[in-house]
């Protein structure tokens, strides 16, 4: 992981996206979707026509008086078929290695609060609405019961996986079989499982039944390539999906923000101008339409694709490539690609709410294999999330102040005059032109802000991520029973020296007990310090980094 560390985002390598077979399933009950979160556009608009947005260079020097000219007013689109469906697309809600088939799990997404759980009779992951149809309690409370059906705990009703109501136990067995009537189903949402992520589609009306067979989810072919190992993260974020994608197109911040944690590429002390050794980048992007863009950077590319993916490659060592296409999407290919190290940086950003959004992130890399098969997940996770919460806080911030002044004004608030800056600025422009400067809630949220928690629930790691990961959650809870072994090995030892009677026990034996629960005391001291500072809270102080 250390490798992937070394490298920012200015490293990064295009690869070519391809698209495969994904598990799937649909709803079959005609339940129409909330009228505030129906899509505008038609099944005919997928394959509408790509306008072209205008060639957007950062400027040639590095340093000028003057920033670079600010995004005309487009929020205001005219013709639709420009315009950004963000209820069109596929969403990504949780990687498939941190969801337990046990139990239904709660999550929300772009303001939908869906339910992801197990159909073990149709060997799905099924998505839902997190409502009851009896008396909207979330299902996601609830139970799979021992038929394998989705049960609300409420009253007990039990749902299969196309939503259809199999069960409610206060009907007469003689009456009427209201469990078979509309509004007694569960509305379903089309998913499928690619690239080891549930995805759904936010929207139950029927006509998109078969979306999956018209427009897929994007897919990067390394995470699945066996010759590629890959460590995935999920964290929920106190800040919105636009800071958080424009902050991971930003390779600039990375010597600074993230000093002294991610190694950056040693400059010589003749050119370098401070101790963290920012320098100037060059980054021109090639290509803006509304499914996003292409930056072309110093060694290789990185791709932006509408919504929610941002990626890239990278050769460890600064060994450029031509970015053209992925290893793993190519049946045949030049020797030189095959036996190259390469990395991938992987982002997925989701929506969530108002100053909320999840990332899913994933290094997929073709060198050092074994490492990610004897280490751990969760201990590649201590510096992951240590590298997330570094920056929270000032990006929590500063969506404020962005807020304050207005999305659409970003460009003229910002001075942003240099080439390092051309990624962040054409995802604010191509906010603006297709997709209204910011994403659209509808009318579920006025677009507020959350009020700013203390520090501590700010840069909280438990209830942001340990109890969303397998990995870390059986760490913590593993962790945990350590220390209580080591308190009680510590006061049973000294138990045992104070009630051993004179000449029972030998002087060796009784200064072996009563060092050995010294030093399980203090191990469980650490140890508990440990626990708090990787899963609990760990702050962060740039000035004295």
């Amino acid at each position: 992981m250390e490798a992937l560390r070394a490298s920012s985002l200015s490293s990064f390598h295009l690869t070519k996206l391809s698209t495969r077979h994904c598990s799937t399933q649909f709803e079959k009950t005609n339940l129409n979707y909330p009228p505030s979160r129906r899509p505008n556009s038609a099944l005919s608009s997928f394959h509408r026509n790509k306008p072209q947005f205008k060639l957007f260079n950062a400027i040639s020097s590095p340093f000028l008086t003057e920033s670079i000219d600010p995004p005309e007013k487009e929020t205001e689109i005219q013709n639709p078929e420009e315009q950004f469906d963000w209820f069109a697309h596929w969403y990504p809600i949780m990687p498939v290695c941190d969801l337990d088939k046990r139990k239904p799990h709660g999550k929300k997404v772009i303001g939908l609060d869906v339910v992801v759980w197990w159909d073990r009779n149709e060997s799905e992951w099924k998505v839902f609405d997190d409502s009851c149809p009896h008396r909207l309690a979330p299902l996601s409370e609830g139970r799979i019961d021992q038929w394998g059906r989705l049960q609300c705990v409420y009253h007990g009703w039990c749902f299969g996986g196309t939503g259809d109501c199999k069960f409610i136990p206060q009907a007469p067995r003689d009456g009427p079989p209201v469990n078979t009537f509309k509004k007694a189903c569960v509305a379903v949402y089309p998913s499928c499982v690619q690239n080891g992520i549930v995805w759904f589609w936010p929207n139950t009306d029927p006509q998109y039944r078969d979306i999956l067979l018209k427009k897929r989810p994007p897919y990067i072919p390394e995470i699945d390539d066996p010759s590629y190992t890959k460590l995935i993260i999920n964290r929920d974020i106190q800040y919105g999906y636009e800071v958080l994608i424009e902050n991971l197109m930003d390779p600039a911040h990375v010597p600074y923000a993230h000093y002294g944690i991610m190694r950056v590429p040693k400059r010589p002390k003749s050119v370098k101008a401070d101790r963290e050794g920012g320098r100037p980048l060059e980054i021109s992007i090639q290509k803006v339409d509304l499914n996003g863009f292409t930056a072309k950077q110093q060694f290789g590319a990185s791709t932006f694709i509408a919504p929610c993916v941002y990626y890239g490659f990278f050769s460890p060592g600064g060994i450029p490539d031509n970015g053209s296409a992925s290893s793993a999407s190519t049946t045949e290919g030049p020797s030189s690609l095959v036996s190259q190290k390469r990395a991938l940086l992987v982002f997925f950003c989701i929506p969530v709410s108002p100053g909320n959004s999840r990332l899913i992130f994933t290094a997929p890399r073709n060198f050092s294999v074994w490492i990610d098969r004897v280490v751990p997940r969760w201990i590649f996770h201590v510096g992951q999330n240590l590298i997330l919460d570094s920056d929270l806080y000032l990006l929590h911030v500063e969506e404020r102040k962005i807020r304050d002044v207005g999305p659409s004004n970003w460009q003229k608030a910002c001075f942003v005059p240099t080439k390092a800056d051309a990624i962040v600025v054409s995802f604010r422009r191509w906010l603006n032109k297709y997709a209204g400067g910011q994403f659209d809630w509808g009318t579920k949220y006025s677009g507020a802000l959350p009020p700013t928690p203390p520090r501590e629930q700010l840069l909280d790691r438990y209830w942001s991520h340990v109890v969303n990961c397998q990995s870390c959650n059986l760490a913590y809870k593993g962790l945990n029973a350590l220390e209580i072994l080591l308190q009680v090995i510590s006061f049973a030892s000294i138990g045992i020296v104070a009630a051993a009677k004179q000449g029972m026990i030998s002087a060796a034996s009784r200064n072996t007990l009563v060092t050995m629960a010294v030093l399980c005391f203090v191990a469980s001291k650490w140890l508990s310090h440990f626990i708090y500072k990787t899963f609990h809270f760990h702050d962060y102080d740039h000035a004295f980094r």
